[in-house]
């Protein structure tokens, strides 16, 4: 018997060029570690439904989760992504040209930390986030957020389970902590509402009041 997750993936048909970008990144000896497809089409619906025009992406990979930021922009939107190396953001950027977003994206090389200083010094701001890179910085990540966001902004951060590390108290490494950090910033801090969905690997959602 299918989980809730296999059963409403059974649903959909994953688009051939998604699908490329999951085989290239697996040929590439990449992490396989895109966003889930259920949360791919919860991003561009989100970025649709808010009208975000803004988006601030921190880890591009192979561009998956970028591809379903870019399908809800409007026309004129823009797509800021940080990733910390050069190949991956190469072939995240190929990825975007051949779905036609290659105008709509900016990408920043480097730790992402200095390239979220460098955008607060620019007085950049966003009204969408997408949090899914380096899981010890998330706390990080997410306080910036909050600074460069107008009011309204949408922040979301993948992974927030670990593969079920967070939840097992048995697991204390620094990447468990920081994300266990991440999801009660993200619950109980005043500036937020926000909400947890479970499903996948855990998926964290947070408007900017």
């Amino acid at each position: 018997m299918p989980n809730q997750e296999e059963y409403s993936e059974q649903l959909y048909t994953e688009d051939e060029l998604l699908l490329k970008v999951k085989r290239t990144i697996k040929d590439s000896g990449m992490p396989e570690v895109s966003i889930a497809p259920g949360y791919g089409r919860l991003l561009t619906m989100l970025v649709a439904m808010s009208g975000s025009t803004r988006i601030l992406e921190i880890g591009a990979l192979g561009g998956y989760s970028g591809i379903c930021l870019c399908r809800g922009l409007s026309s004129g939107g823009r797509l800021t992504s940080l990733e910390l190396k050069t190949d991956y953001a190469e072939l995240a950027g190929r990825h975007l040209e051949e779905a036609e977003f290659g105008g709509a994206v900016e990408y920043r090389l480097g730790p992402a930390l200095d390239s979220l200083k460098l955008l607060e010094a620019e007085g950049r701001t966003f009204d969408f986030f997408f949090i899914d890179a380096d899981k010890e910085n998330y706390p990080n990540y997410l306080e910036y957020a909050i600074r460069l966001a107008v009011p309204g902004a949408i922040i979301a951060g993948d992974n927030i389970f670990l593969r079920g590390r967070t939840l097992n108290a048995g697991k204390n490494g620094p990447a468990v902590q920081a994300m266990r950090r991440f999801n009660e910033m993200i619950a109980g801090d005043g500036r937020l509402t926000s909400t947890l969905l479970p499903a996948y690997d855990g998926l964290a959602l947070a408007v900017v009041k």
